[in-house]
């Protein structure tokens, strides 16, 4: 399972404010915890207004580098950020990303082709998100036709069939994922990926909403995720599905976490 850490978020009100204040420490503080807790990439989003945006996602850039050399996540809709910060970084980035929008396929997925970075395809289009499985799919493989004229393979392409709050829909967490088993046996080698807590937004309680989604979503299919990587019982979570599920080999990820003290030790 590859974990996106998500907390470099300037829609978050505190990321957001350090980003004006240019606060070095808290970012940096961010960026390590979620690196030492086994990021695969971090996501770093500057969420500020176009004009300024490409400054902020340079300064966030920089300023985690700093402290970590885990690859990082671009996470941004605006192709000239995206273009000045794909040459701030030091590692080959995840572009977070493309979707069936033809703004999107003509102005970010040349950049993602020509840096042969990973990318996210959101299951979305200029209709917006559709509400079924069905036009999720069929927005998938345009955007897969269209990442394979690229000369993009497969496998560096995280389709992302998009978690919408269950408070407002209780089927979305089963179209989530028949979307992603559909695709899946189409396109063996894409990956899948999600903004986990998207699922439960509005309602009390959401960290077991989000344990209990992603264990579904792992045995549909999903291999990778936005999510809070210091959040110790969804690692806890995380970890014992993929055993469960057969991902983990001798039991050698859990037990390792076990003694390493990932997650707290209940009675046996």
């Amino acid at each position: 399972m590859q974990i996106i850490g998500e907390k470099i978020n300037g829609t978050r009100k505190r990321v957001g404010q350090a980003i004006i204040d240019r606060d070095v420490n808290y970012i940096q503080n961010l960026a390590r915890r979620q690196a030492e807790a086994g990021s695969t990439w971090l996501d770093v989003n500057a969420g500020t207004q176009p004009n300024r945006e490409p400054d902020d996602l340079v300064w966030l850039i920089d300023t985690v580098q700093a402290v970590t050399d885990t690859p990082l996540s671009l996470d941004s809709a605006n192709p000239a950020a995206l273009a000045v910060a794909i040459k701030a970084v030091n590692k080959t980035p995840l572009i977070n990303s493309i979707s069936g929008e033809s703004k999107r396929l003509t102005e970010v997925l040349p950049l993602v082709a020509e840096h042969n970075c990973p990318v996210i395809a959101l299951a979305m289009d200029d209709r917006g998100i559709p509400e079924d499985s069905a036009t999720r799919v069929e927005v998938a493989h345009k955007v897969l036709a269209a990442t394979r004229a690229a000369g993009i393979p497969d496998d560096r392409v995280y389709v992302d069939a998009l978690a919408m709050t269950i408070s407002t829909n209780t089927q979305s967490a089963a179209i989530f994922c028949d979307t992603i088993r559909t695709i899946h046996a189409a396109y063996p080698e894409v990956h899948f990926t999600v903004g986990l807590s998207n699922i439960s937004f509005g309602l009390p309680a959401r960290s077991y909403i989000n344990r209990a989604f992603l264990t579904l979503a792992l045995a549909a299919g999903l291999d990778c995720a936005i999510l809070d990587p210091l959040d110790q019982e969804l690692r806890a979570t995380l970890l014992a599905a993929e055993l469960v599920l057969g991902r983990d080999d001798y039991c050698l990820k859990y037990v390792r976490a076990y003694r390493a003290g990932v997650f707290n030790k209940p009675e046996a």
